[in-house]
């Protein structure tokens, strides 16, 4: 087991826990578990011991919490650190810290046995052999330096803290047109970081972070009290409004309906598309075929291809695509073959991302109104 390719140290202060992580692991190839911790503070020494690849760190332990044991953890070595997250809303509030501080990821522990397999097992090794092969210096590097950038809430709050926008003084166009961003691992740090830069006026902008029902809430939240711009949670038949983001809930496949101006959000339930609920395929084909050239794609950090069809449907229809480019993603993998195919216009490295947007809705959107 030592000597396996990818060396996991298992930091749980539930045996049971720590034994169900352990047991999914044993049978994964090529991962190796060198070690168990039950609390911060030794988790930390056998870091400093036994240097492992990857580490899964509970969130909530007595004496040397999991934000703490991080933080100590990165100061001995640069590792890559995945949280395991109770499903509550503390949870996810801590959890989303913890990526700003520099952890790679997070699963949320399972609700029952029965979830073990494909939590523990699945999406947990899936992510164990991302984290083994990514560049963790230059992940936190970019993590703490966006941290410094973007206004940081420590927990979730669903009041704003900054002044918002008053959509009665909207430019005229705004509203016949809209941004759809699609993003996955690495997405929570990078989002905050991007809204909390933009300003008004800005026409609606619907977003897919792939996250856990239970996450995308407090995730709104925490975006709501550090943006300029409104942020909530999307739901079923809210009409689109400039100046506000709207969050596809987890566990929901989240599209916009009807025509320019009074178009409308429809969250609904169905199978998973290119492997996700919610997709970026979803939203980004109906913003294509609602709002066509006036609609602006941007595909962002995240494993896999989700979106990469929807930003081809945004081009096909007229619209505009920007891609986060390789060297400020976490995972340079949705982004990558958005653009590989042919269908990113122009990439943008995240610090000039609200730059890059700001200057596409100036040129395109309300440059246009005016002319007309």
């Amino acid at each position: 087991m030592v000597g396996a390719k990818i060396r996991v140290l298992v930091v749980d202060d539930s045996a049971l826990m720590r034994k169900m992580i352990t047991d999914q692991l044993k049978s994964a190839p090529g991962i190796g578990v060198v070690g168990t911790a039950s609390d911060g503070r030794e988790a930390v020494e056998m870091v400093r011991r036994l240097q492992p690849t990857v580490v899964t760190l509970d969130i909530q332990m007595p004496g040397m919490d999991g934000l703490r044991a991080l933080d100590a953890i990165l100061q001995v070595r640069p590792t890559a650190v995945i949280m395991v997250s109770s499903l509550t809303q503390a949870g996810a509030a801590i959890t989303l810290d913890a990526l700003e501080c520099g952890a790679i990821d997070y699963v949320s522990k399972p609700e029952s046995g029965a979830a073990a397999s494909a939590v523990l097992g699945a999406e947990l090794v899936r992510k164990i052999r991302f984290a083994a092969s990514a560049d963790i210096e230059r992940i936190v590097r970019n993590r703490r330096r966006m941290a410094t950038r973007s206004p940081r809430s420590s927990a979730p709050t669903s009041g704003p803290s900054l002044p918002k926008p008053e959509t009665a003084n909207e430019p005229p166009g705004l509203i016949n047109a809209c941004i759809a961003i699609g993003i996955s691992t690495g997405g929570p740090p990078a989002l905050t970081s991007l809204l909390s830069a933009l300003r008004p006026p800005m026409p609606p902008i619907v977003v897919v972070q792939h996250m856990p029902a239970e996450f995308t809430k407090p995730f709104a939240w925490r975006l709501n009290a550090c943006s300029a711009l409104s942020v909530t949670e999307g739901c079923d038949r809210d009409p689109l409004r400039c100046n506000h983001v709207y969050i596809a809930p987890g566990g929901y496949h989240m599209a916009v309906r009807g025509r320019k101006g009074t178009a409308r959000l429809h969250v609904f339930n169905g199978e998973p598309v290119s492997g996700h609920k919610p997709s970026v395929d979803v939203l980004m084909k109906s913003v294509a075929q609602v709002f066509g050239r006036s609609a602006l794609g941007v595909i962002m950090t995240g494993m896999g291809r989700d979106g990469a069809q929807g930003c081809r449907d945004i081009r096909t229809a007229g619209g505009f695509v920007l891609g986060q480019d390789e060297a400020t993603s976490d995972v340079y993998g949705m982004n990558k073959v958005a653009y590989v195919e042919g269908n990113v216009d122009r990439q943008f490295a995240l610090h000039e991302g609200a730059r890059c947007i700001t200057q596409f809705v100036e040129q395109r959107f309300l440059a246009a109104a005016v002319s007309r």
